[in-house]
């Protein structure tokens, strides 16, 4: 193979794909089998196997048990607004997590009293076994899962104060600014790092992914006074939502 020149299991790939693209193998039609792949492209069972393995973890189709594999259905991506930490009239967590106004949600929720582990104790700037509030959201829009979010606060922080149950309370549910700031905690910085990975089973199965699916995973970490008073994990399907940035000038 000459330098730059593409193997052919990813030259069978690409054509596949562009067929899924521009409507040639539309949602719901069924792949060619793997013994078609074979002769249309004069490839091995090998080539036309990897093929096929490639555009299931691109999530462009998917195997449906004893009937074969299919093109999926692909959703238009909607947007997660995200504005920094001072939404307008107050922030309950989905509101916190989802800007836009315009959209409206509900979430579930559970806590618990957990020791910090080491990357978690790193980001919040403690010991690591040090003791934390984790607490883990599913959100939903119109019903459908959209996100998740696991976050945690140092019970140095929040330990024996109204607060320390972030859902329970006089403020439960208005979201970390609000609750900090019933303690005399001022949350003045915010910050935000966006990766991707590949989602883990348990997050799939919750966000109604199948695996291989690509997850957006936000970190994002509170501070007042330079100190982190809460950081969280915040994680979104990449196949069905973008990420949209708005940030004041100043």
């Amino acid at each position: 193979m000459t330098f730059g020149e593409q193997p052919a299991y990813l030259r069978v790939a690409g054509d596949l794909r562009k067929k899924i693209v521009d409507g040639s193998l539309p949602p719901h039609t069924r792949l060619p089998s793997q013994a078609r792949i074979r002769e249309e492209y004069g490839v091995s069972d090998t080539v036309a196997l990897e093929a096929r393995k490639v555009l299931m973890a691109e999530g462009l189709v998917e195997g449906r048990s004893g009937s074969g594999t299919y093109v999926r259905e692909r959703p238009v991506p909607r947007r997660v607004a995200r504005s920094g930490y001072r939404p307008a009239g107050g922030a309950t967590p989905f509101r916190q997590e989802q800007a836009d106004a315009s959209v409206r949600g509900t979430w579930e929720s559970s806590s618990e009293q957990t020791e910090a582990g080491a990357a978690i104790a790193e980001r919040l700037a403690i010991r690591a076994g040090d003791r934390v509030m984790r607490t883990k959201y599913l959100f939903r829009e119109g019903g459908e899962p959209m996100m998740l979010s696991t976050s945690w606060e140092p019970l140095a922080v929040t330990g024996r104060t109204p607060v320390m149950l972030p859902e329970e309370g006089p403020l439960g549910g208005m979201g970390v600014v609000e609750r900090m700031r019933a303690i005399d905690v001022i949350v003045d910085n915010v910050t935000e790092e966006v990766g991707a990975r590949p989602g883990l089973a348990e997050e799939l199965h919750l966000l109604g992914g199948v695996p291989g699916h690509v997850v957006l995973v936000v970190q994002r970490t509170y501070f007042a006074s330079g100190r982190p008073v809460e950081t969280a994990d915040v994680v979104i399907p990449a196949d069905r939502y973008r990420v949209s940035y708005h940030l004041p000038v100043k």
